[in-house]
């Protein structure tokens, strides 16, 4: 998983599981990485992590077709 890149990180697990499952579906092979820290009252994030080239993708799918309201 070397070089492997950030493209979404959120405080709440079931909104990286979301963007991990439609990058799946779209077919990525993503990541969700607890970047949480429970010692400290769950300080911290879970990242969605790709592979280099599927960042610019990635990005674009995030941002074009998954909302949270």
């Amino acid at each position: 998983m070397e070089n492997w890149q950030k493209v979404f990180s959120s405080g709440m697990l079931h909104r990286a599981e979301i963007v991990k499952a439609v990058l799946e579906d779209n077919g990525m092979m993503p990541v969700v990485v607890n970047k949480r820290d429970s010692l400290y009252n769950n300080f911290g994030n879970y990242e969605v992590l790709v592979k280099p080239d599927e960042v610019l993708t990635a990005m674009k799918i995030i941002t074009d077709d998954i909302l949270f309201e």
